[in-house]
């Protein structure tokens, strides 16, 4: 991959052209917004170069996905629009689609699973479209969708398997190259391969076009990556379980025209851990004051994680592109504590003391003393684990990191306790 990567010439002939991406950007004049492009001091210092954040969860709709779509529908003809439209999603392609729609005047039915998040649910509903509950996961969804599609003449829109919707993502690529000139590296995720694929025609064929090399990171979830063994495979390959908090890139199966575009043009794909993902999230609050969803953090995660140092890649100035920021309240605040506890941020602990006044005393002052906060106490006389005239507590605590927790566990242990951190 990396060899025909290096390779790109202007005229290759892939589905997807440089001519059909600035065409895409013509339609979507006055449509979507040209995101901004934030500078990351704080990632550029731990790469040691130049690092900004592409913020698509800044667009309408919350994410690129409306892009690709209103470009594949704004293209249907006139007899096709007054069929209507069908997708099945359980988020941002879904409000892609449902404000598409709404902009040209086409009627939408999405298909979204039982339990999909309601903040979700309603924006879709805002946008005018008629949703449909269907089924407990989005490929159930996508059947009843297939089928009503089948049975009512409604044009399907897929969420990344069409040149039109290629061509829609990859105008993300063009602004990259009018915002950061000199980008060198740009990384961002991949589900079914659509954004990446169309970004890869924008950067490589301009890039090959003014002489110059940009390399190009694809980021998956690990318990979600159909792309390294299909690219391995040179073929489809498609995943019997996927299982990630970043749910905007849970797809099981690469789309064929991105897995054609992506095997030529992109350099390197790489995985990143849910404890990275988590952080990566946080990090992006914390520090940029961004809200992004898990799979619009996963190019920040893989920067966090040192992937560009794995690969060889030594760059000046790096694009990381924020998918999306369309994340339930509730999976943020669980995503948060699961951040929080993989950065070391939560300490908990189990200590065994003797049952006598005082004691519990004791360990709070020396949790005090090293300025970590104690929010919760477990206190337990009764376990198979116990002696007589013994006690059990569990102790959660907020510290500020790695380097304090440990300084916690040390106090306790200097005087005389031997704390046990649990998981």
């Amino acid at each position: 991959m990396t060899d025909a990567a290096a390779d790109v010439r202007p005229g290759r002939q892939l589905s997807v052209q440089l001519e059909d991406l600035r065409s895409a950007r013509e339609l979507l004049e006055g449509v979507i917004v040209d995101t901004p492009m934030e500078h990351s001091r704080a990632l550029g210092r731990m790469l040691g170069a130049t690092v900004h954040l592409k913020a698509e969860n800044l667009q309408r709709a919350g994410s690129f996905k409306v892009r690709g779509a209103y470009v594949r529908m704004a293209r249907l003809t006139e007899e096709e629009k007054a069929r209507g439209v069908v997708a099945a999603s359980a988020g941002n392609h879904a409000q892609g689609v449902a404000l598409a729609a709404k902009k040209l005047g086409v009627k939408a039915t999405i298909y979204m699973p039982r339990g999909v998040a309601l903040p979700k649910l309603a924006a879709t509903r805002d946008h005018g479209a008629e949703v449909v509950l269907h089924g407990s996961n989005v490929d159930e969804a996508l059947a009843a969708a297939q089928k009503f599609s089948d049975e009512s003449g409604a044009v399907f829109i897929h969420p990344f398997n069409h040149t039109d919707v290629v061509a829609g993502q990859g105008t993300i690529g063009l602004e990259i190259l009018e915002q950061q000139p000199d980008v060198d590296t740009v990384i961002m995720g991949i589900g079914g391969g659509g954004l990446l694929a169309g970004s890869a025609v924008a950067l490589k064929q301009e890039a090959a076009r003014q002489g110059r090399e940009i390399k190009l990171v694809g980021v998956q979830a690990e318990n979600a990556a159909a792309y390294p063994p299909s690219l391995a495979a040179d073929a489809l390959v498609p995943l019997q379980v996927v299982r990630t908090i970043a749910d905007g890139i849970a797809v099981g199966r690469p789309g064929e025209i991105p897995f054609e575009i992506i095997k030529e043009l992109v350099d390197e794909v790489v995985t990143v851990s849910e404890d990275a993902i988590a952080k990566a999230l946080i990090f992006l609050l914390e520090r940029s004051k961004l809200v992004v969803e898990p799979a619009g953090a996963v190019g920040v995660a893989a920067l966090m994680e040192g992937k560009l140092e794995t690969l060889g890649i030594r760059p000046e100035s790096v694009v990381a592109v924020l998918s999306g920021g369309n994340i339930d309240p509730m999976l943020m605040l669980r995503v948060i504590q699961h951040g929080l506890s993989a950065a070391d941020r939560f300490l908990t602990v189990k200590l065994m003391l003797k049952d006598r006044p005082g004691e519990l005393a004791i360990i709070s002052r020396i949790i005090a003393d090293t300025d970590a906060n104690v929010i919760g106490v477990d206190h337990s006389r009764i376990g198979g684990e116990l002696s007589m005239g013994d006690v059990s507590i569990v102790i959660n605590m907020e510290t500020k990191g790695t380097e304090h927790s440990a300084l916690v566990l040390n106090s306790l242990r200097a005087e005389g306790y031997e704390p046990l951190v649990m998981n």
